[in-house]
């Protein structure tokens, strides 16, 4: 690490590294290879472990332990995160994928060249032996080492405690050091992996087909929010990082792929913070003959799927939650939750009648809500009233203006609505869904109004897709599709503040502005 990051401005951290690399130097000298790549391990220490759970420790006034005639001979390897020695012997932990083992090394038990670069191990090191397993006294499983091989000789020390990186901007800066020093931070991207797998386990056993989708867009569009822009040399044409993959996937339902699914990144020219990171993960899937009801089941059939699988690997994450994933979610619908907060009735399809009532009670924000239409003022309204409130239990917030959701299908029985929902956990919006517009003229129609959007300011109006409008003219069949945030998620199951803390590699101001 940085010695900046080390609070080590006496240039102790220059000698450490050089010591080390005499170090490296040294077994170099002994014939053996700093960087080695000649030991395989044929167990991990989880198998040693439960391997152990069978020997009998010494017990009191019975001399010091050793390994039987019939013990268990195992090669292991990892990183040493612990070693004290005695001289003549030595306890060390090792930490690999699985675990924790210790290993005891001995002088007259390792051959002498062996022992030699043994003398050279410190904290950090990668390192293979092998030898019999045994119990301590204290009962502890320990591989005694008859060969020992350096693997990796690290050239920089470990943080001065294992638990000791703390430090936010730190430990993301270096996250290879967060990883290794905080085993909680492994853990939890362990759970991460096991989320995504379950995700997948669910929609794949409900027969929906997995499918990557360009990240390069010709044309901005499948939701509302700033893009990054590119250029391609060879075709000297600009194009945009993906915000969504929603319209390449409901091709596919006209091309008569019923049930699809992609998980994969998405990029936002948006602010950093707790819960928005430029650069995301998102599932959405798309189901032909599905409305925003059926959605709305199998998204608690999923979610539902995915916390037993987390609870069933990583039980410990389930007590860090303020919230329950169980069946029925509860359901709120946004004119009867505005409602409840005072909006008149005659507001919500009167623009004359809004404008009097945001006078009279949201004067103040008049900037924010006096250049929208009537739908957008509805979800003003309920993103100023109601989101803040909604507490940490499952929320689904059904029904949406038109205005806000220009791929979505409208109400039969109101136009200015459509059936869409929104899925609040823990306070925060985590899924997007609705029964999805197939009407090739009316999605023209939504398109040219976001084209005059962008037209009049709005950096996050989406552009007119032709090519997706000419599929809709081909037929696509009624669909319900639906998207979540995969980084959101991980916050939620596992129970940490923030997004950047459920992305391994989340975006960060350059160093030099960390001053």
């Amino acid at each position: 690490m940085p010695e900046s990051d080390r609070g080590d401005p006496g240039g102790g951290l220059e000698r450490i590294v050089a010591d080390r690399r005499a170090k490296a130097a040294r077994l170099a000298a002994l014939g053996r290879r700093p960087f080695a790549n000649d030991f395989r391990p044929d167990a991990l220490a989880a198998d040693v472990l439960r391997e152990a759970e069978a020997l009998s420790a010494p017990g009191p006034g019975e001399a010091a332990a050793e390994p039987g005639p019939d013990a268990p001979r195992r090669a292991v390897a990892g990183r040493i995160v612990a070693l004290r020695s005695f001289g003549k012997a030595a306890f060390l932990k090792l930490d690999d994928r699985s675990g924790r083992i210790q290993v005891q090394v001995r002088r007259d038990v390792l051959p002498e060249a062996d022992f030699a670069a043994f003398r050279l191990a410190e904290p950090g090191d990668f390192v293979g032996v092998r030898g019999p397993v045994f119990r301590t006294k204290t009962g502890e499983a320990t591989v005694l080492a008859e060969r020992w091989v350096h693997l990796t000789k690290a050239l920089r020390p470990p943080p001065e405690k294992w638990h000791g990186l703390t430090d936010v901007e730190t430990r993301l800066r270096h996250r290879a050091v967060d990883l290794f020093a905080n085993p909680e931070v492994r853990r939890l991207f362990r759970a991460r992996g096991r989320i995504v797998t379950a995700l997948r386990e669910y929609l794949d056993g409900a027969d929906f087909l997995e499918v990557e989708t360009p990240m390069l867009h010709a044309i901005q569009g499948g939701a509302a929010a700033r893009p990054f822009v590119t250029h391609h040399n060879a075709l000297d044409l600009d194009l945009f990082l993906r915000i969504a993959p929603e319209l390449y996937l409901k091709r596919l339902l006209v091309g008569g792929l019923e049930r699809v699914y992609e998980i994969g990144r998405c990029f936002r020219n948006e602010g950093l913070s707790t819960r928005h990171n430029p650069e995301f993960t998102m599932l959405e899937f798309y189901e032909a003959y599905a409305t925003c009801g059926t959605v709305m089941e199998r998204t608690e059939e999923l979610l539902e799927h995915v916390a037993r699988r987390l609870d069933e690997a990583f039980p410990e994450f389930a007590a860090r939650r303020a919230f329950r994933l169980e069946r029925p979610f509860r359901r709120l619908a946004m004119p009867e939750a505005l409602a409840d907060r005072g909006v008149p009735a005659a507001a919500f399809a009167d623009d004359a009648a809004m404008a009097s009532y945001l006078e009279r009670h949201h004067a103040g924000a008049r900037e924010a809500w006096s250049g929208l239409d009537l739908g957008r003022r509805i979800y003003w309204l309920f993103e100023t009233l109601v989101e803040p409130s909604l507490g940490p239990e499952p929320t689904f917030v059904v029904g949406y203006p038109s205005a806000v959701s220009p791929l979505a299908r409208p109400r039969d029985d109101d136009p200015a609505w459509v059936d869409r929902f929104e899925l609040f956990v823990g306070g925060q919006e985590l899924a997007n869904a609705f029964s999805e517009l197939n009407d090739p003229d009316l999605q023209a129609e939504r398109f040219r109004a976001q084209v005059e959007a962008r037209r009049r300011g709005d950096e996050e109006a989406m552009g007119y897709d032709e090519e997706y409008v000419l599929a809709l003219e081909h037929g696509m069949p009624p669909a319900g599709g639906f998207g979540l945030g995969v980084d959101r998620l991980v916050m939620l199951l596992c129970g940490v503040d923030s997004i950047r803390e459920a992305i391994l590699f989340p975006l960060r101001r350059p160093a030099r502005e960390n001053g």
